[in-house]
């Protein structure tokens, strides 16, 4: 069996209390069928609270009020976990908040960035992510299951993780040749071309592809329809299984503060950028001044990195398309989505720049990672933990919406 995994996967350990958002609160938490029997299992005094606390027939852990799980206490810790240690822990508390896509043959882990602190390990990272393989014993064989096709996919999502790392393009122009890409592949599935997209994939890394895409962007720009079209994506979010009540309040708040009239945005957008090149010259500026004062004050190069703070929105916004695109873009082996696909890890990611650029205008036009690091992952808990709403996100984009010229 191949496992391949992000190598900032090392670097996350759960915080229990210090979290600021716990997992155990929000959401409905499944156990799987062979902790529910070990349950039954369990005598002593925790017996009773254990059958008091799940709910049998659901096979779920009930909820207070506040839709805190059963045993989750005061300080925030699990009463489950202390009392029986981490053999209590269902397979849904012992794994999240890593995040398994299964293929044949191939096991890809990745940590959800609905943890805060994934989110900030995320969102921290200013060097490209680089992703680990490693083969184990065990395999298994699929039905129906196309070896080929999987093969195509994972070529194709490697050449379009390297552009979107391509720091040399603009943020707009990867994601341009990343969509180009994956829309001319859907056009050879769709016409039964498979072994075409070895050729579109390799015509997407020409530098031919990246003039392309910078005079594309030029001919596409259109306040009006740009207005428009970000209005209504937006909008989408609004039609989702809403989990918490404070998400349907924020994005109201976003709606209200941006999408008024499409003068008004326009500017918002430029501002907003303007403000974010700005702190990148600051924090060039700062990064160079500790270079230089790293020997006077005996701080090490490790040491000056884990003092960025500051925001770097291209970086921000690379390691969240890389992410969406990793995570989700193999699945079209299952459905044949490849366009649907790679406009998933671009809306997630756009969506959640608008909501970042509408509390940055809340906040009096100034924004810090921090705050962007709990939108991140409140936003991702929304979206990405409801398979409704996953699926009804790509209902949405199995048309082909940000390439089209109308």
């Amino acid at each position: 069996m191949l496992y391949t995994k992000p190598d900032y996967y090392k670097d996350f350990e759960c915080i229990a209390d210090q979290c600021e958002d716990t997992c155990c609160a929000g959401w409905q938490i499944v156990i799987d069928r062979d902790t529910l029997k070990k349950y039954t299992k369990i005598k002593g005094n925790f017996r009773k609270r254990m059958w008091r606390s799940v709910n049998w027939f659901r096979g779920t852990f009930k909820q207070d009020k506040e839709k805190r799980c059963a045993f989750l206490n005061d300080r925030n810790l699990c009463d489950l976990y202390l009392s029986q240690g981490e053999g209590g822990f269902c397979k849904t508390c012992r794994e999240y908040p890593r995040h398994t896509e299964e293929f044949e043959g191939v096991r890809e882990i990745t940590l959800s960035i609905s943890c805060p602190e994934v989110a900030r390990i995320l969102m921290n990272r200013m060097e490209p992510v680089q992703f680990i393989s490693y083969e184990e014993e065990g395999d298994e064989e699929y039905e129906d299951f196309d070896p080929f096709f999987y093969s195509i996919l994972e070529d194709a999502r490697k050449e379009m993780i390297t552009i979107l790392q391509n720091r040399e393009l603009s943020i707009v122009d990867r994601i341009l040749l990343v969509l180009g890409m994956a829309h001319d592949m859907q056009g050879c599935m769709n016409r039964q071309e498979m072994f075409s997209c070895s050729d579109v994939i390799a015509k997407y890394t020409t530098k031919k592809a990246m003039q392309f895409a910078q005079n594309y962007q030029q001919k596409i720009t259109n306040k009006e329809k740009e207005f428009n079209f970000a209005h209504t994506m937006f909008q989408h979010l609004f039609e989702l299984e809403l989990l918490k009540q404070e998400w349907g309040i924020l994005l109201q708040e976003t709606e209200d503060l941006l999408y008024q009239d499409k003068e008004k945005y326009h500017t918002i957008k430029k501002e907003f950028q303007e403000y974010l090149q700005s702190q990148i010259a600051v924090e060039t500026s700062n990064y160079h001044h500790e270079e230089e004062n790293a020997t006077e004050h005996c701080n090490t190069q490790e040491d000056i990195h884990t003092k960025r703070q500051s925001i770097n929105m291209d970086i921000h916004l690379e390691q969240l398309l890389v992410y969406f695109l990793f995570t989700y873009f193999p699945g079209a082996v299952y459905d044949g989505e490849i366009y649907a696909k790679a406009q998933l890890a671009v809306y997630c990611t756009w969506m959640i720049w608008e909501i970042w650029m509408a509390r940055w205008i809340k906040n009096e036009k100034t924004l810090d990672l921090e705050e962007m690091t709990e939108l991140v992952y409140r936003f991702s808990r929304e979206v990405e933990h409801s398979d409704l709403n996953l699926r009804a996100v790509e209902e949405i984009l199995s048309k082909k919406v940000f390439l089209s010229k109308k």
